[in-house]
């Protein structure tokens, strides 16, 4: 598998709609768009997240990862990954934890296993019950040394669509155009 750094917007667009409806599904209201509209709109342009594809020798899509900068800007966090042939997402992210300073944070004891297969080793407790996984790269040594990861103000951006019907219609059309427009090769 090789791995694509998405900087491209027409690509970039089609490649974070699908990974937010994938991610999110059919029955998640706003939240793909609202993720979507502020990931392309704030993150993207403040250079603070990273898609991520890994690819197979024709350059075919077989995951998306997308990954956003902590506040102090030396780890990233994966908040977002769909795989789109079984065992890529594992694949991906192993590669990305050997190279990357990589940081996840799960609920479960399942997505903490899969994380720990994929080479997180080192696991904090953080808040809200949630577990703090560490790649090899990743500076910190103790959990106070972590920093939160840069987040979107959804309510802000729901207030948005609310109030300008303008600016939801065209993050409507950008999104449903990136998945229409889904890669069949990066």
């Amino acid at each position: 598998m090789k791995v694509v750094h998405i900087s491209q917007s027409a690509p970039r667009n089609a490649c974070l709609a699908t990974l937010c409806a994938k991610v999110y599904g059919q029955q998640a209201g706003l939240t793909p768009l609202v993720i979507f509209t502020g990931t392309k709109n704030v993150l993207f342009d403040q250079e603070a997240a990273r898609l991520l594809a890994g690819v197979d020798g024709d350059g075919k899509p077989l995951v998306l990862a997308l990954l956003v900068l902590d506040e102090a800007g030396e780890g990233m966090t994966v908040t977002h990954a769909c795989e789109f042939v079984d065992g890529a997402k594992a694949r991906l992210i192993s590669e990305l934890s050997l190279k990357a300073p990589l940081r996840v944070e799960v609920s479960d004891a399942t997505q903490e296993a899969f994380y720990q297969q994929c080479g997180f080793k080192r696991w904090f407790d953080g808040e809200n019950g949630q577990r703090v996984g560490l790649g090899a790269r990743h500076p910190a040594k103790h959990s106070d040394e972590l920093t939160p990861t840069l987040s979107l103000d959804e309510a802000l951006i729901l207030r948005r669509f609310k109030h300008d019907p303008t600016a939801f219609a065209e993050a409507k059309d950008a999104f449903l155009s990136g998945l229409n427009s889904f890669p069949a090769t990066l």
